[in-house]
């Protein structure tokens, strides 16, 4: 849960103005997947491995554009 955690604070620290939710899922067997408008944009399952630092605020950024100013 630290590693969503500290996506989430990624995502709101760029995107904040624009995210309506995020919602943190536990789940089961390590599961992490990222959506963005019902999309799937990362999938720890589909990859097998863990998004590497940055690399979902990338994917986010190619979707939304640069961060927003506050």
């Amino acid at each position: 849960m630290p590693r969503a955690v500290g996506l989430t604070d990624e995502l709101l620290q760029g995107w904040a103005p624009i995210i309506e939710t995020i919602e943190l899922l536990p789940s089961s067997k390590g599961r992490f997947e990222v959506t963005v408008d019902g999309e799937l944009v990362f999938s720890k399952a589909a990859l097998k491995r863990h998004a590497e630092p940055g690399e979902v605020a990338t994917l986010v950024r190619e979707r939304f554009g640069p961060e927003v100013e506050r």
